[in-house]
């Protein structure tokens, strides 16, 4: 069983093995495309198609045609008279528009203003990682609902159709870089062993940290300090994003 499909929930847990008490390694979002490579019990082992990703995924139903024009330009737009929201990224094909409303799936609206066309990119990477601000920290999320710190770093590139790996032991190894500097710059991605943030500005980073259970902005020097002492994890490498 080697088939592509498309999932149309707004978000699916990957864990690492055919159970819901397995760990969540990912998590796969609305318009993501993934083949199926065997079922397990109630579970199908699957390779997501944007960044290759295994795991397991509870066996649902989804759809093996869909043809995205357009993504989720917010971090979250509700549908339509429920309280289900579509997330940052997701991708959507538009089936019908009506006023201020489009159509993604059957009897499924959402606002227009909140979708970008699917090849439209956002440079402002700042914009981007400043949505998810104060979102819970959550092991293996990529939503509003929780995400992790590298998920946080690889959503800006999926929205701009760019690859880049998942998980930060793959990250840091994806560009060329420095281990040390001096001045930290607008754009530094600094690399710990299992842990990434990124630099707004000199003085700044931004990343979904553990220990305070959230997105936060803190301190460039402070957070390396912390990160030295708490965890006794230097800095591995420091490249531009």
């Amino acid at each position: 069983m080697q088939n592509n499909y498309y999932s149309i929930y707004p978000c699916i847990n990957i864990y690492e093995c055919p159970s819901i008490n397995s760990k969540i390694n990912s998590q796969i979002i609305y318009g993501e495309k993934f083949k199926v490579l065997r079922k397990v019990k109630n579970f199908l082992k699957i390779r997501t198609s944007y960044d290759r990703y295994h795991g397991y995924i509870k066996n649902k139903k989804f759809i093996n045609k869909i043809k995205p024009t357009h993504k989720v330009k917010v971090l979250k737009t509700r549908i339509y008279k429920s309280n289900n929201f579509l997330p940052f990224s997701s991708e959507i094909e538009i089936l019908n528009r009506k006023k201020n409303y489009v159509m993604f799936k059957k009897n499924k609206w959402i606002k227009k203003k909140d979708i970008t066309l699917i090849n439209k990119k956002e440079k402002n990477f700042v914009k981007i990682f400043k949505l998810y601000l104060n979102c819970k920290y959550k092991w293996g999320g990529k939503t509003y609902q929780g995400i992790d710190c590298s998920a946080l770093v690889q959503l800006f590139y999926k929205f701009n159709n760019k690859f880049f790996p998942r998980d930060t032991v793959d990250q840091i190894k994806y560009k060329k870089g420095s281990i040390t500097k001096k001045n930290f710059e607008l754009g530094d991605i600094i690399y710990w062993k299992g842990h990434v943030a990124v630099c707004l500005n000199s003085n700044q980073l931004i990343h979904a940290y553990g220990p305070r259970k959230k997105v936060v902005i803190m301190p460039i020097k402070r957070t390396i300090d912390l990160i030295e002492k708490g965890a006794k994890l230097k800095v591995k490498k420091i490249f531009k994003i």
